[in-house]
């Protein structure tokens, strides 16, 4: 019998990452603007692509900067600060 492959972990945490409510995307997800300094909540999208790891789900960072159409948030996790790249549709403003 053959090991299984680690490879994306999109395979297994496919029911982890889903969104409970109606998760279809309009235009306005994926146009929405931050300022700088601004608080937001990382809510990951299983239907686009480009999900960030399913250990930050529910995360609240502070945007950094405008890196391309995504952004740069830095996330505190205990002891460490983490900076992702989150496109704007994983994005929610508190």
């Amino acid at each position: 019998m053959t090991k299984r492959s680690g490879g994306q972990f999109h395979g297994k945490t496919r029911n982890l990452v889903r969104h409970h409510k109606l998760s279809t995307l309009s235009i306005a997800d994926k146009i929405k603007t931050f300022e700088i300094g601004d608080k937001v909540a990382i809510v990951p999208k299983s239907n686009y692509r480009d999900s960030p790891h399913p250990r930050y789900k529910g995360r609240i960072g502070e945007v950094i900067e405008k890196r391309g159409s995504a952004y740069v948030v830095r996330v505190r996790i205990m002891n460490a600060t983490r900076k992702l790249v989150v496109p704007v549709v994983h994005l929610e403003k508190i």
